[in-house]
């Protein structure tokens, strides 16, 4: 594709580069400025919104280069009110299709590059206009990688520095970046979410202070596809390097054999998973237990796994609040706001996670309740991180507070208390409060 000369200016004084110049442009010349940053590597991304049409879900359309089994493509990402979709085209069948959208079912077109901002706007008329500025991403690698001889445009340009090489193996066996070490597009969300959840135990680990010549042993309950695992046994072996004892243990047959291959295909010393759950696959000692997305009291009892086996790092993230919400009474003055069902399930979900950051600290952790990810990635966000204290301690004080919250929202059981209280890890008494009685 033969690059097209960059727009000039109308005649007329010289005008700061900063501020925006206003032109009658055609489609076509739109698109060959397009065509012209793709040819120079300078092309970031190009986001089409106000969609025309209002019978449609549609609300924009993102489109960005890679680099797909060696050839320049194009991802185009229609974003709806509900879910995304990915289609990758090549360069050749993905310009077409974006003339077609520019034409007809966007009203403005920002084009992203590492030299400039362009954007071309069409009013209600459907008369066109461009404005182009300094670049805001000029700080911005361009993903469309140039030939391996060519200049970059601007050396001071660098990617993100991730705590997970992009280049590993098991990411491209897992099927997270492609043969040239690129993410796949359609696991960018995935990518993002395998470098914070390191970053959060990378913080958990240093806070823990586990013995330099110590084995670190893990256990990932519910590793699914273990793009997780991978990542933990990577950053402790690689980064770390300690020696290890990785498990990740899943009830589907088929996950623990794509990743027993996996692993035995990247050479993975140390890292194992095995068919099971939570309830028959724990084992007696652990450092370090995740499990994110259990379902429902699952999590009660992978956390008190955690405890059992004496973890110094518990990662948890919760779903599907189920336990305590048909036993949730709704005490005055709260009765209005619990009378929706929305608003109750909310309440369960804050109620149920925060008794068990409330009983991890009463064993002994210092816990924290956060966000994990943006939830523009996943709307299971939510991460329950405990870090085990030096003096492990009942506190009274908060063993008093759970009594008080069970009592007043009239709660009489809650899984991972009573887990613990069988076990002998709290003393019984932290449930024998009767709850007030109170009008639903």
């Amino acid at each position: 594709m033969t690059p097209a000369a960059p727009v000039e200016p109308a005649p007329g004084p010289s005008l700061d580069p900063s501020l925006d110049i206003s032109l009658d442009i055609s489609l076509d010349r739109f698109l060959d400025l397009v065509e012209a940053s793709l040819a120079q590597h300078t092309f970031v991304k190009l986001v089409l919104a106000k969609p025309r049409a209002s019978t449609s879900d549609v609300q924009r359309l993102s489109v960005r280069a890679i680099t797909l089994k060696g050839r320049p493509s194009l991802s185009f990402v229609t974003s709806h009110a509900t879910r995304d979709d990915t289609q990758n085209f090549s360069v050749a069948e993905g310009l077409p299709a974006l003339r077609e959208s520019v034409a007809h079912a966007f009203s403005h077109v920002h084009l992203l590059t590492t030299l400039e901002d362009i954007q071309l706007l069409t009013s209600k008329k459907g008369k066109r206009s461009l404005r182009r500025s300094k670049s805001s991403a000029a700080d911005v690698q361009s993903a469309y990688a140039p030939p391996a001889d060519a200049q970059p445009v601007n050396s001071h340009d660098r990617p993100k520095q991730r705590v997970i090489a992009q280049d590993r193996l098991w990411l491209t066996v897992l099927g997270v970046t492609d043969e040239r070490h690129q993410v796949v597009p359609a696991m960018s969300r995935k990518w993002k979410q395998i470098n914070k959840f390191v970053e959060v135990l990378a913080s958990a680990l240093e806070k823990a202070n586990l013995p330099a010549n110590q084995t670190v042993r893990v256990a990932d309950f519910g590793s699914g596809k273990g793009y997780l695992t991978f990542a933990v046994h990577d950053f402790l072996t690689t980064t770390l390097n300690r020696s290890v004892d990785v498990m990740g243990v899943e009830l589907r047959a088929d996950m623990v054999g794509l990743c027993n291959v996996a692993a035995a295909k990247v050479k993975s010393r140390g890292l194992r998973f095995e068919e099971g759950d939570v309830s028959r696959s724990a084992p007696d000692q652990l450092d370090v237990m995740i499990a994110l997305h259990a379902c429902d009291t699952a999590t009660d009892h992978a956390i008190h796994v955690g405890v059992r086996t004496g973890a110094a790092v518990i990662l948890c993230s919760p779903c599907c609040h189920k336990q305590l919400r048909p036993q949730l009474m709704s005490p005055h003055p709260l009765q209005p706001l619990l009378q929706h069902g929305v608003h109750l399930g909310q309440q369960a979900e804050m109620l149920t996670d925060g008794l068990r950051a409330m009983l991890l600290d009463a064993c002994g952790y210092e816990t924290q309740v956060f966000e994990f990810v943006a939830l523009e990635h996943t709307q299971k966000n939510k991460m329950i991180l405990a870090v085990k204290r030096a003096a492990n301690t009942e506190n009274a004080t908060v063993l008093a507070q759970v009594r008080d919250l069970k009592s007043f929202y009239g709660i009489r059981d809650q899984c991972l208390e009573t887990l613990l209280i069988a076990s002998g890890f709290l003393k019984l008494g932290t449930a024998d409060h009767a709850p007030h009685s109170r009008s639903h």
